[in-house]
Order: structure tokens, then sequence, then C-alpha cells
């Protein structure tokens, strides 16, 4: 799929300012200082100058009126020693003075280069956090995570090293260029004929690189992308012995990816190279046609030693820009990406939507529903009464998740795809951050956060006290667990709950989702990891502890479903039998056949002693 725009130039300024507000000010700052000490920079050639032509006792009528009022050339001819440490002096005042130019400059611009990546980020998180289910499906972690950090430095650096220096760099060139041009009018047209013939061939290289720059940027969004699937999914590479594979698929990208890089700085040395000759031809130019000046007394001593550095300092931030050209071209293609992200639609709950309780009977009615050309749920209608254990049982790809999914709303039903209600109200008009926070949910894969234990099961409630806390891990049978644990509910989960088994990470999930109090709880294959023993004692303390909730149960296991009050049967997306476990076995069918199967001698033993199932 299309993972990238082209924002307008438009756009792209659009943001950019949106994210300086609050920080124009350090930049105004920083800007000033900047030119400020390009003032003084400007001054030091002046007094060398001065200090030359007066001791060499030049032509006097050379030197601007200001100098010639105040500065007491005789006094200079007459102690060129003096003259010498005076100038001396005066040179390390301007260069203190830039100095202090300089910090100002910088302190200023990491405040507000600072609080502008942070603006950036802020929003990018949050707007992420806000993005469909489904959104979040189609893109790699990986390359969100590239888009959200490497993507905003190269914003960060042009917006705030870049744009800076461009300012900067039209200051000094008016500035320089007035000084020159009241010097020698002749010898400041050679050095302008210069600066449009660098600027030039800056902006036409760098258009025509854009899309090498994009190139290898999605390269490194693909590397990355490698790079976390295989750190987070460690313990599968190694429990399969794929390291050897993944270490293969990892080298091919980072060589693409290197390849990329490796071509764009053949192209970027040649640019590199040419504009380095073409600068040294303007400085030789410059010096020629400044020593002809100076022997044919056009110029003297002072005034050229004074044009040359003047020209020199031109030279290189004038050439400069190309690398500013540079960064513009990526800055592009990372605003076009950060900008894909931030133009993806956040989940919006309708108009007519509202805050309301759950309670009465959830209701599918005429539920279809299918992932792009994939049709997973056909014509699905069934009844959860309020208060009551609603078991579904299915085959893989039946679409037992899907309708989990869908009454959390994680999905959205179309037009024409039926309607999903609990209590008489369409979940539709129900906002979904109150809907989700009265649903209570179990996946089959839990995520545990690389916090503690406490802090995991206090995700949903962190305001919990102790004894709650304690009390819904007893329930989920894993507080026993823990408190063998060295640091008990102190102990570090890790990176997705690595240091805890399957069955451990899917108790503690259960803990977490009791702790939220939640009137509709839904486990979705939750008990897949624990024995049926275990099995049976958390549904015998669910029972006494979620009184009066709706439970909805997804299992493969018909021990885990046997107690419910009506089990809903699902085959190829269709609903192909509902009732109770005796109606269901009495009766042929898909439930009596798994029932036959699964029924081990364990489990009828531990049905005969009375575990609850």
């Amino acid at each position: 799929m299309e993972t990238h725009v082209k924002l307008s130039r438009g756009e792209k300024f659009r943001m950019i300012l949106r994210y300086l507000r609050g920080n124009l000010g350090f930049f105004a700052a920083a800007i000033f200082c900047a030119c400020l000490g390009y003032v003084f920079n400007a001054l030091a050639p002046q007094i060398i100058r001065v200090t030359v032509d007066g001791i060499l006792d030049s032509d006097a009528g050379s030197l601007p009126a200001l100098v010639r009022r105040f500065v007491p050339l005789d006094a200079l001819r007459a102690h060129p020693l003096e003259a010498l440490w005076l100038a001396a002096g005066a040179v390390v005042i301007t260069a203190a003075a830039r100095g202090l130019c300089t910090y100002g400059q910088r302190v200023n611009l990491a405040k507000g280069s600072e609080g502008f990546v942070k603006a950036i980020r802020d929003d990018l998180y949050r707007h992420i956090l806000h993005l469909s289910f489904d959104w979040h499906t189609a893109h790699s972690t990986g390359d969100i995570i590239q888009r959200c950090t490497s993507d905003v430095d190269v914003i960060r650096s042009f917006v705030c090293n870049q744009l800076v220096e461009v300012i900067r760099t039209v200051f000094l060139i008016i500035l320089y260029v007035g000084i020159m041009l009241s010097m020698n009018l002749r010898l400041s047209m050679v050095s302008i004929a210069f600066i449009p013939i660098v600027g030039l061939s800056s902006g036409l290289f760098y258009r025509g690189i854009s899309s090498r720059f994009q190139a290898a940027d999605e390269a490194e969004g693909a590397l990355t992308a490698c790079a976390q699937e295989n750190l987070t999914g460690v313990r599968v590479v190694k429990a399969f012995g794929r390291e050897r594979f993944e270490v293969d698929r990892f080298n091919a990208k980072n060589e693409r990816f290197s390849l990329l890089w490796i071509r764009l700085g053949k192209i970027l040395s040649v640019y590199w190279a040419s504009g380095t000759l073409l600068t040294c031809i303007q400085v030789m130019a410059i010096i020629i046609a400044g020593a002809m000046e100076a022997v044919n007394h056009g110029m003297t001593l002072g005034e050229f030693m004074a044009f040359v550095t003047y020209n020199e300092a031109l030279a290189w931030p004038v050439r400069a820009l190309g690398r500013v050209l540079s960064e513009m071209s990526k800055a592009g293609v990372s605003m076009d990406r950060v900008g894909y992200i931030l133009r993806a639609p956040e989940e919006r709950d309708l108009p007519q939507a509202e805050d309301v309780e759950l309670a009465g009977d959830i209701v599918f009615d005429h539920v279809t529903f299918g992932y792009g050309e994939q049709q997973v749920l056909r014509d699905v209608s069934f009844t959860v009464p309020r208060g009551s254990t609603f078991a579904i049982l299915g085959g893989t790809g039946s679409g037992k998740s899907t309708l989990v999914h869908l009454l959390d709303r994680l999905y959205d039903l179309g037009e024409g795809q039926g309607a999903i209600s609990i209590g008489g109200v369409d979940i539709r008009h129900i906002r979904r951050e109150t809907l989700r926070r009265q649903i209570g949910l179990v996946l089959q894969e839990p995520f545990l956060f690389s916090q503690t234990i406490r802090e995991n099961i206090a995700a949903t409630c962190p305001d919990a006290p102790e004894d709650a806390l304690r009390a819904a891990a007893a329930v989920a049978c894993v507080d026993e667990a823990i408190t063998e644990f060295p640091s008990g509910y102190e102990t570090l989960v890790g990176e997705r709950g690595v240091t805890l088994s399957g069955g451990q990470k899917q108790r503690v999930a259960i803990a977490r989702m009791l702790l939220q109090g939640a009137p509709v709880m839904i486990f979705d294959d939750s008990l897949s990891a624990v024995d049926a023993e275990t099995d049976a004692k958390i549904r015998a303390a669910l029972r006494e502890r979620v009184k009066g909730a709706t439970v909805i149960l997804i299992s493969h296991r018909i021990t885990t479903l046997m107690q419910a009050d009506r089990i809903l049967v699902l085959d190829g997306g269709r609903v192909a039998d509902t009732g109770t476990h005796q109606e269901l076995i009495s009766r042929p069918g898909i439930y009596r056949e798994i029932y036959d199967i699964q029924m081990s001698s364990d489990d009828r033993r531990l049905i005969e002693k009375g575990g609850e199932a």
C-alpha cells in the first residue's frame, strides 16, 4: 500500500510554522545574535585595512570618512609598533564580541530547536495513539519508529540549523557585498558574478536527487523494521534456529541501504568537488584582479587585504548553500513521510455519540464483515443477555476474535453490514473511550509493558489499593507465583513480558482486566496457556468475583466453555449452532464432534470430581 504522500510547499511551510509557535522568540534571538556576530566579524578586516594603510602612508582618501575623522592616522604613522598593538587589541575585542554573539546564538537556537522538535514528537505520538487499529495493522512498527525519530531529526536539523544558516548567509552577502562595493566596484562585480552560478548549480543538482534521498530513507525504514521484528521475536528466532536466515535477511536489507547511500555519497562527492573547484577559481580570480588593481594604484594594499578577506569569507557560506539545498531535499522527503502519519485520519466518534453506561443485552444483528476482499463474518446474529456467561467456539479463521474486535470498536461496521447494540443503543452512538473503558479484554497473546508486575496489573487502575491488586491476582491464580519471585510484585517482566511464562503472562493480563472492574469482560482464548486444572480454578474464582458482569468466553477448549449459560458455534464465519452445553452434545454437530475429540480421561476425571469448567 502507499506509505507516503507528497506535500505541497505551502503545506510544508504551514507544518513548520505550526510547530514553531511558542519558539519564534528563541529563533529570532538566535538570528539576531548571528547577524550581530557577522557585523563584528566584518570589523576585523577594516581594522587591518586602516592599520596597514595608516602605517604605510597609503592614500588616506581611500579610507572611509568616519575612519579619517576619528582615527589619528598621523599617530599611527609616527608610532607603528604601538599601532600594531592597538590593532591587535581591537581585533581581540571584536573576536570576543563575536564569541558572545555565538554563545547567544547557540543557547537560543538550542532552546528553540528543542521546543520545536518536542512539539512535533508530542503531536506525532498523540496522533499515532488515536489512529485506527486497522491503520496500525497495515504499517510496520519499525517504519513508524523510523519516521518518528530519524525523519523528525532531519526536519529539526533543516529548520533549526539550515534555515537559520540561510538567513545568516543572506545577511552576510548583503553586508559583505555592500562593504566590498564601497571599496572597489569592478572587483566587487567579479566576486558577485560567481554567486548566482554557485546557487543555480546547487539548486539544479539537488532538485534532481530528491528521489534518491526518499529511496534511501525508505530503505532505512525497512532496515529498522527488520531489526525491531527480530529483537521483539528473539525467542522465536532462537527456538527455530533461524539466526542464520534472519542475519542473511538483515544483511540483504542493510546492503541495499548501504548501496543507496554510497551512490548518494558518490554523487554528492562530485558536487562538492566541482563546487570546491569553482570556489577556488573565484578566490584566485579576486586575488589576481585585486593584485592588478593594487599594482595600478586602483586600490591600496590595506584595501586589497581587506577585500580578499571579505571575498574568502563570502565564498564559503555561499558555497554552503549547497548543503542547505541538500538538507532541504532530505527534509522535504522527511516532511512527506511524517506528513503521511499526521494526515492519516484519527478515530472519530459520530456527532451524536454520547457517554453511555453499558447496561443491557449485547445484540449482534445480521453482522457481515471482512478485511478487504476477505469475508470473515456472514450474516451473524445472536444475543448475549446481560449478566450472563456467553461462550463462542469455532475453528481457526471462523471469526471469533473479529466479533470481539467489532464489539470493542477496533473496527467499525460499514453501511449495510448490520449493527451491534448494547442495551438497545448502537455502539456507534457510544463514544469509543467510554465504550472501551467499560469493556475488559484479555487476548490470547497478552501484551505486558516493560515494567514491574505491579505496574502491569495496575495499568487499568493506577490508584488501586494493595489489597484490591492482590485480590485480582489471587482470582487469576497468579498471586502465589508472583510472591515466589525474589522481588515479588516489583519483579520486572522485561520487554513484552519475556521473563514470564506464557501462562503467567495470561494470568497477569487477567488480573489487570479484573482490576478494571468493567461490566463486560471478554476472554479471547486467554486461558490457552494454562493447564486444565488451573483453567478450572480460575473460572471458578471468576464466577464468584464477576457476579453481575457480562462475560464472553472464546476458546478452543470445551472444558473452558461448557459451564457457560449459552454457547455459540461458528463455522466459516456463520452461526452453525447455539445452545447450552447439554443441548449441543445431545445432537449431532460441530460441537459434539469437538467434545468427543477433546474429552480425554483427565478432562472427564476433572469433571467427575466437580472441577468447574
